[in-house]
């Protein structure tokens, strides 16, 4: 396993070791050891998620206050623009976007630790996406930050007009949303 920096300290970009023969190739998702020995982080999942998403597909910017969520992002099958605002305020990165491609091409998984938005487009032909989370989903705790909010600057390489849920659409401006006291 190797383990990038990004932008963001604490945001990990992960690149698994695949073992490939004649046969195909192999490569662990997830391994906790591995994952302590290479992070420093000793972390417990509660959930595994996945989702399946159409072309153009937007979901997102999630987080929840309260019960905070670290996230580990992988995609099964497909392409995603990935993308993380850090939404801890005092934070040097306080309002800030930073964004990758995560595919199964790259084998590449997304480390997000609480405190971050995330969210992501669904690209080419669609994407399956597979993520381990660290904190139970709850609906009281849930905030969205809307996802085309010009503050935030993100480019999002759309093909036309995305696919998005109401409740997306309905998302916070970042002048608005609830966000994480960090020091």
């Amino acid at each position: 396993m190797k383990v990038l920096a990004t932008a963001f300290p604490g945001v990990l970009l992960i690149e698994p070791a695949v073992h490939a023969d004649d046969r195909g190739v192999f490569f662990e998702t997830f391994n906790a050891r591995a994952f302590a020995q290479a992070t420093g982080l000793q972390v417990e999942f509660v959930q595994d998620n996945q989702s399946v998403s159409r072309p153009n597909t937007v979901r997102g910017l999630h987080y929840q206050v309260g019960l905070a969520q670290g996230k580990l992002v992988r995609v099964v099958k497909g392409a995603v623009f990935d993308v993380v605002v850090d939404m801890r305020r005092g934070s040097p990165h306080f309002g800030r976007a930073m964004s990758t491609v995560l595919s199964e091409e790259n084998r590449r998984q997304l480390w997000i630790p609480p405190g971050f938005a995330h969210g992501f487009l669904a690209l080419g032909e669609g994407a399956e996406c597979a993520y381990k989370i660290t904190e139970y989903w709850s609906p009281a705790h849930e905030r969205i930050l809307l996802w085309n909010d010009p503050a935030l600057g993100i480019d999002w390489p759309l093909a036309g007009a995305p696919v998005i849920s109401e409740k997306d659409r309905k998302g916070q401006l970042l002048q608005d949303a609830e966000a994480y006291d960090f020091s």
